[in-house]
């Protein structure tokens, strides 16, 4: 074989592996976009939580514990435990997604097919961030239901 020849070869065989490298990483871009907007929920969700603790600690430094502010702090109390399981969740649905990447690139250095893998991570990340961003909707919900109009606003 000649030297041309072993040159070709060599170069058709980086040509091969960075079509198949960047086909991965085409794989891969779309839950690295899930990854940035799940980032995106959990930093709205520790911010409400982070405004959840501070009202609760507000209420519990208060001398007067009031039937009114001892409602509040229940309500608190409930807002901050759901915020936490959608805090949970969500951050397993983002190792989840992560774990998926992991997976596409080992398979591609095993020369492997990961899907028998991926497909059902992915789909137990997806069930974690729905069931996640019901919990979030449960917050929501109750923190409404902290708002009180005075009677003579009421119409």
């Amino acid at each position: 074989m000649s030297l041309l020849s072993k040159f070709n070869q060599l170069m058709q065989n980086i040509v091969e592996d960075l079509s198949t490298v960047s086909h991965v990483i085409q794989l891969a871009v779309a839950p690295v976009f899930l990854l940035t907007g799940i980032g995106a929920i959990l930093s709205v969700l520790a911010v409400r939580l982070g405004r959840v603790v501070d009202r609760y600690r507000i209420l519990i430094e208060r001398d007067s514990h009031s039937s009114k502010n001892l409602q509040e702090i229940r309500l608190l109390s409930n807002r901050a435990v759901w915020v936490h399981w959608s805090i949970t969740l969500c951050t397993i649905s983002a190792l989840l997604v992560a774990t998926v990447i992991v997976a596409l690139f080992i398979g591609y250095e095993r020369s492997k097919d990961p899907s028998h893998i991926v497909a059902p991570l992915f789909i137990l990340a997806m069930v974690c961030l729905i069931i996640g961003l019901i919990c979030f909707l449960r917050e929501i919900s109750l923190s409404t239901h902290t708002i009180d109009l005075p009677e003579d606003l009421k119409e």
